[in-house]
């Protein structure tokens, strides 16, 4: 689900078929910041921590509880890559795409990845097991090209290779 921008009001009343409140309670997040906006990046990662990302029905009510534009909402939310708006996989895929990795061969191992998931960067795979990434440097630039499974590198990294650790990381 991508939004978009122009399709976000700050006066938007919505029924909310799933209450996340049972899942989180958003309230008392924001009441734990003291409803102080310089805590909305923080706010967002404790929610997101509780129920894995940040979907429109709960960043609405952080909208209302801080008081704030949703507009500004959605701005921070889309601004960090650690923070997500949609489902995001069991494990996570990340490769390197800065220029060591890039030129030792990163864009076709992950071509080769994201034929073998059918997934393209930035998705889940249908059983929600795998969200693949990418990321412009990840700082191991004498072991590329590199992949990061769940926090964990993997670095001279080739689609065989790739292959195995993703098979391995599913079982």
């Amino acid at each position: 689900m991508e939004l978009n921008m122009a399709d976000v009001s700050v006066d938007v009343d919505v029924d909310v078929d799933v209450d996340f409140d049972v899942v989180v309670d958003v309230g008392a997040v924001v009441d734990n910041y003291r409803k102080k906006p310089w805590a909305l990046i923080s706010i967002l990662q404790d929610i997101q921590e509780e129920i894995g990302y940040l979907p429109p029905d709960v960043l609405i009510r952080v909208a209302e509880e801080m008081d704030i534009p949703l507009t500004q909402i959605y701005g921070v939310a889309t601004f960090y890559k650690s923070l997500h708006l949609t489902p995001q996989g069991r494990h996570t895929v990340t490769f390197c795409m800065g220029t060591a990795c890039h030129v030792r061969g990163a864009d076709k191992v992950l071509a080769e990845v994201s034929d073998l998931l059918k997934i393209k960067p930035g998705q889940t795979t249908a059983d929600g097991e795998l969200t693949l990434r990418v990321a412009n440097c990840l700082g191991a630039c004498a072991i590329g090209p590199v992949m990061v499974v769940d926090g964990e590198y993997y670095g001279k990294m080739s689609a065989s290779k790739a292959k195995k650790i993703l098979i391995e990381s599913r079982s």
